[in-house]
């Protein structure tokens, strides 16, 4: 079997363009989900932040039983460092969303360095929600955005719209990575949506945790 890094946010909130500290972390779903399908298929996974520190779920995230099942997970609370990670050491990188990722991934040079690499030894990468966000500092070898002429999806500009923080967000996700070139593959708002793009595989929102998930088990067989 094999090991699976899962690189999750550090950001405990977000900063908005009025001021406000929007409370934050990573969302719940997209972190269990995958981490029960993957090990209950026998595989380890490992996780790692920037800076190493222990990560938070989003409050608004959390359902009956998740703070239960957050805490028994080996290793959660004690992250590698995001920038000391080899991507050879993995089979695959998987990373979690919730607004975490806006605050801090979204400019973290090694978190893209990290995908590159991942991408470029064809191993898989798999992001849902606003995880994808982790792409955007992403560039191949001549510097071009990694994202440009991938067929993706993310969250959408509607979704958050909905959610009611676009008017406030420093940017939205769905249009940043439309900005760099990607090809945004999109579904109705909350609907369980997947694009893959050779190794690479994409989750639009928390409803497709499990959908990805799964591409993810079956590019690891």
């Amino acid at each position: 079997m094999s090991t699976i890094l899962f690189v999750v946010t550090g950001a405990r909130t977000w900063t908005l363009t009025d001021g406000t500290e929007h409370p934050t972390g990573y969302w719940a779903e997209e972190l269990l989900t995958p981490y029960h399908l993957l090990t209950e298929a026998g595989h380890d996974v490992v996780f790692a932040t920037p800076n190493g520190v222990a990560p938070v779920a989003d409050p608004g995230s959390l359902r009956d039983g998740d703070a239960a099942a957050i805490a028994a997970i080996s290793g959660l609370d004690a992250p590698l460092v995001l920038a000391e990670v080899n991507a050879a050491d993995y089979a695959a990188v998987h990373y979690p969303g919730g607004h975490g990722p806006m605050q801090d991934l979204a400019g973290d040079d090694a978190s893209g360095a990290l995908i590159a690499a991942t991408v470029d030894a064809g191993r898989p990468l798999a992001a849902v929600c606003h995880g994808l966000a982790a792409l955007l500092p992403a560039r191949v070898a001549d510097g071009t955005p990694f994202v440009a002429g991938r067929r993706i999806t993310a969250f959408t500009d509607e979704e958050e719209r909905l959610g009611g923080l676009a008017d406030r967000a420093p940017f939205l996700l769905e249009s940043a990575l439309r900005a760099q070139g990607a090809e945004l593959a999109t579904a109705e708002p909350w609907s369980d949506h997947v694009v893959v793009d050779g190794g690479i595989i994409t989750g639009q929102n928390p409803q497709s945790s499990a959908s990805a998930a799964r591409a993810l088990l079956k590019a690891l067989d």
